[in-house]
């Protein structure tokens, strides 16, 4: 009886640490070195829509990345998360979507996407693209336009956005 005791509590003792490795080894394969961090409100895009208005939309900076420490492609999709309530004050809403690299020599360019420009509207509000590692990235609005509806005599909504990866 002793015999089976011993052997029982040996047996849980050198078996209980491999869960442990395992969730320890599963923890830091599923760390992808890549930072999201989204712009102060002063650098988004404008839109100024009063009344019925056509025009234009002022560039402004949505995202940063930080890919540097991964060498994978990684594919992100932006997308504009209230596009129920923007579809009651436009008619259209067309953004150019950019997409900027980081060089230590000239500061941000223009990536290229490879597909041409990107753009996201309203009405299909969400986009996808793929970004390279080893690199740091800004995503911005380049300009776009819009034809309102009119807001009731106050501003019309901006769009909001969302960025996720994986």
């Amino acid at each position: 009886m002793k015999r089976k005791l011993i052997f029982s509590l040996l047996a849980v003792f050198l078996l209980s640490p491999w869960p442990v490795v395992y969730a320890y080894d599963e923890a830091l394969a599923s760390n992808t070195p890549l930072s999201i961090e989204a712009v102060a409100p002063s650098a988004t895009p404008v839109i100024n829509a009063y009344g019925k208005a056509i025009g234009g939309v002022t560039p402004g900076d949505l995202f940063y990345v930080d890919a540097s420490g991964s060498g994978e492609d990684m594919p992100f999709t932006l997308y504009i998360t209230n596009a129920d309530e923007l579809v009651r004050q436009y008619r259209y809403l067309n953004l150019d979507v950019g997409i900027y690299v980081y060089t230590f020599d000239a500061g941000w360019e223009r990536a290229g996407t490879g597909d041409g420009d990107i753009y996201i509207t309203m009405h299909n509000a969400v986009t996808s693209f793929i970004l390279p590692g080893f690199a740091r990235y800004k995503i911005t609005i380049d300009g776009g336009c819009f034809y309102s509806y009119g807001a009731g005599g106050g501003d019309a909504a901006a769009p909001r956005f969302y960025l996720t990866t994986g």
